[in-house]
């Protein structure tokens, strides 16, 4: 039986409720994270509470301490059995109006566990034909407002691809709907700065830790020249992308993704919150 943790109160999924008129559903205002777990423990849990609190701020959102999240997530991953696998938190402006006033109450808070999907050895994208904003007000904040990637991904797919590119309104590579993108061109491994618009990943972070990688902006037409690809996220780590447009890439994974790929992994084993 699946449970799901909700303000406080622990229920199964098929059980759990929330408001109809909560602001999260009514208008997007809403923030989360997703976390994978190894061995019973969410990874990076530190990182992600950090960043969490920052999108919080960012939509002046009320956290809750991060000892209570802590705690919630621990919960969640013992009462699903989940030794591997992933748990979101979910941080809502809690019950409002039809309109997008929010309303003086608390929070909604959702921390739900599930087992991991099952992603493919490599990838094949496709560049969105929608821009992102750089400048606009929700940019770097991980918010809930997702209209934009669900569109994007179902184009990805009815055109047999595994995940879609954005490139930004100066026409430079950002990110993909779900994930951070780096790129080998000239021998270099290169991943947008976070100026393109795209979101702080939490691989990507540790992966600027961890391998050589320069951050400045990618032309989207450089593209056509990338050696190898790779996309990272917290449950995929780091995915070769075999295709990009079409355009079958030399090697997936190539020498610069495999180092990538072995990296993360060896800090997976080390440490579960780095």
């Amino acid at each position: 039986m699946t449970v799901i943790w909700i303000d406080g109160e622990v229920s199964p999924v098929e059980e759990a409720r929330v408001s109809p008129l909560d602001h999260g559903l009514l208008t997007g205002d809403g923030v989360f994270e997703t976390l994978r777990v190894y061995q019973g423990v969410p990874f990076a849990t530190r990182r992600h509470l950090e960043r969490l609190a920052r999108s919080a701020a960012g939509l002046a959102l009320p956290a809750p301490d991060r000892s209570v999240l802590r705690e919630a997530m621990e919960i969640v991953v013992a009462r699903n059995d989940l030794d591997a696998g992933r748990v979101r938190i979910t941080i809502t402006g809690g019950v409002g109006s039809l309109g997008s006033d929010r309303a003086d109450c608390e929070p909604t808070v959702i921390v739900a566990g599930s087992a991991l999907v099952d992603w493919p050895p490599t990838a094949d994208v496709v560049v969105a034909p929608w821009p992102r904003n750089e400048r606009g007000a929700l940019t770097g904040i991980k918010t809930v407002s997702y209209g934009e990637n669900v569109v994007a991904l179902a184009y990805a797919r009815d055109d047999g691809a595994d995940e879609a590119l954005f490139a930004n309104l100066a026409g430079d590579l950002c990110e993909g709907t779900g994930t951070n993108v780096f790129v080998v061109l000239d021998g270099r491994l290169v991943t947008p700065p976070l100026s393109s618009g795209c979101l702080a990943g939490v691989t990507r972070e540790l992966l600027l830790e961890l391998v050589g990688v320069v951050e400045e902006d990618i032309p989207v037409a450089a593209l056509a020249q990338a050696e190898e690809a790779f996309l990272t996220s917290s449950t995929r780590e780091v995915q070769p992308i075999r295709a990009i447009d079409d355009r079958v890439l030399p090697a997936a994974p190539g020498p610069l993704t495999l180092d990538a790929a072995t990296a993360y992994a060896e800090l997976v084993v080390r440490d579960l919150d780095p």
